[in-house]
């Protein structure tokens, strides 16, 4: 990329694609600017945020200049930032087979672990904070599905042999996007990794592989979930 383009980056760490683009830019060292969002202020829904950063009204997005190129949903930037950057290879390999097993995953993980462990948050956590009720079958049914999801991932993604999410020997930002779903539970007192020794063993080595911008990046999420050993 040329040093003449710059990039706005819109975010609020309380989401968590906006997580792993953060740990990603920040590992990267990719020049950006940080341009936080609050959510909570509804600054995402604001004319001239829909206007000058993205027409979906959603975080994270940025802004390439001197282009004015807006790109908004994560798995896309990520994607887009791998390929216009001078980015190591193990982030987004451009070996055919091993670029496709880290898309795999990116593309189940929207309707799978974005889906589930997202919709057990807003509805128990977030939910309440904004006055809606809960109603405790919901909740258990959401819980369950939430914990399926988790169980696949823990038996059928990952190994006991130190690998990533994709099978691989290093992080990929498959590992990004799916470790920073999977942290977002804890919000709501749930510990993912209580009988999932593969799944802790591998987020461990994805918070080791990008510190200290994943504790970082975490803060927020540890700052409102309550106290897990």
């Amino acid at each position: 990329m040329s040093s003449s383009r710059s990039i706005r980056f819109y975010y609020d760490l309380i989401s968590q694609p906006c997580r792993a683009l953060y740990i990603f830019l920040q590992q990267t060292k990719i020049p950006h600017q940080k341009c936080p969002t609050a959510l909570r202020k509804w600054e995402h829904t604001t004319p001239e945020f829909l206007q000058n950063v993205s027409r979906f009204g959603k975080v994270p997005a940025i802004v390439e200049a001197p282009s004015n190129f807006k790109l908004a949903e994560s798995i896309a930037i990520l994607r887009y930032l791998s390929r216009e950057h001078n980015v190591p290879d193990h982030w987004y390999p451009r070996d055919i087979r091993k670029r496709a097993r880290v898309d795999e995953y990116l593309e189940w993980q929207h309707t799978n672990t974005r889906a589930h462990c997202a919709s057990y948050v807003r509805y128990v956590w977030r939910g309440p904070l904004r006055g809606e009720p809960m109603e405790g079958r919901t909740a258990e049914r959401l819980r369950a599905e939430m914990i399926a999801c988790l169980d696949f991932i823990e038996t059928n993604l990952l190994s006991d042999e130190g690998r990533y999410i994709d099978g691989g020997t290093d992080i990929t930002i498959a590992d990004l996007i799916a470790a920073c779903e999977i942290e977002q539970p804890k919000l709501t007192g749930y510990d993912p990794r209580v009988g999932r020794p593969r799944l802790t063993a591998w987020i461990q080595r994805v918070r080791e592989r990008t510190q200290p911008d994943y504790d970082e990046a975490h803060q927020v999420v540890h700052k409102f979930a309550p106290k897990l050993t």
